[in-house]
C-alpha cells in the first residue's frame, strides 16, 4: 500500500445538514488518505435522517467516522455520556457534533430527540445500534423508534476493515413492524467488517419497539 489512499469523498446534496470549514474538511482527507480509507457510494440527499453505523467494536470507529464528517463537511449529530462534555474536551465534542446526554436521567430521550429531529430544517442524526464497543446478543431499538416517530429514513453506513471501506449503502425507510425492518438493515452488516470480529453483536438478536408513539422507554 502507497503513503496515500484517495477518500473519494462524495460531494453533498443541497439538502443535507452542514458543518466545518475547509480547513476542516482538508484534514479528515488527510487522515483518511494517509490511513488507506476511502467511501464507497453516494451521501443521499435528504434534510432529515437517522445514519446508523456499524459495526462498533472498538475506539477507532468513532476516530475514522469523525474523519469522513469532517471530510466531507457533514453537520451530523451524535450522542454521547455527558462526562465527555466537560471543561476543553467538552468544547471540541460539540464543534464536532456532539449531543451530551445522561443515561441516568434519559426519560423521554427518544421522544424528545425524535422531536428534535423532527421539528428541524435538516438534522442527520448518527448512531450507533449496538450501544457499545463490547459483544452484545442484540441491537438497541432507539436508533428505529427515533425514525419511526420522527417519519425520517434510515440510512445504513458500514465500516470495513476488511477493505479500509466506508461504505454508503441505500436509504431505508421504515415500516413500522421493526422485526422485519430489524433483519434488513443488519444485512448490510458482518462480523467480518469489524476491527473487533469477536466484539460485533451478531445478527438474530431482537429487542422489540412498542408498535406505536407515545415511546417511553429509553435507548
Amino acid at each position: 500500500m502507497g503513503l496515500w489512499t484517495d477518500p473519494q469523498i462524495p460531494e453533498l446534496g443541497p439538502r443535507v445538514q452542514r458543518a466545518h470549514g475547509r480547513f476542516a474538511a482538508a484534514l479528515g482527507r488527510f487522515l483518511m488518505g494517509i490511513r488507506g480509507w476511502r467511501v464507497e457510494g453516494g451521501f443521499p440527499d435528504v434534510p432529515r435522517m437517522v445514519l446508523i453505523v456499524a459495526p462498533h467494536t472498538s475506539n477507532w470507529d468513532f476516530l475514522t467516522g469523525i474523519w469522513v464528517k469532517l471530510a466531507m463537511r457533514m453537520g451530523g449529530r451524535f450522542v454521547g455520556k455527558h462526562t465527555l462534555f466537560r471543561g476543553p474536551l467538552g468544547v471540541l465534542m460539540r464543534w464536532l457534533g456532539g449531543l451530551p446526554v445522561d443515561r441516568s436521567a434519559a426519560a423521554g430521550f427518544v421522544e424528545e430527540t425524535a422531536r428534535v429531529v423532527r421539528e428541524s430544517e435538516r438534522m442527520t442524526l448518527v448512531v450507533a445500534p449496538e450501544g457499545t464497543r463490547r459483544r452484545r446478543d442484540k441491537w438497541k431499538s432507539g436508533f428505529y423508534r427515533i425514525a419511526v416517530a420522527a417519519d425520517v429514513p434510515i440510512f445504513p453506513v458500514a465500516f470495513d476493515y476488511s477493505r479500509k471501506v466506508i461504505r454508503f449503502d441505500p436509504l431505508f425507510h421504515p415500516t413500522g413492524d421493526y422485526e422485519r425492518d430489524l433483519v434488513e438493515l443488519q444485512s448490510h452488516f458482518d462480523a467480518g467488517m469489524a476491527l473487533r470480529p469477536e466484539n460485533y453483536s451478531l445478527p438474530g438478536g431482537r429487542e422489540s419497539a412498542p408498535p406505536d408513539p407515545p415511546l417511553r422507554s429509553p435507548e
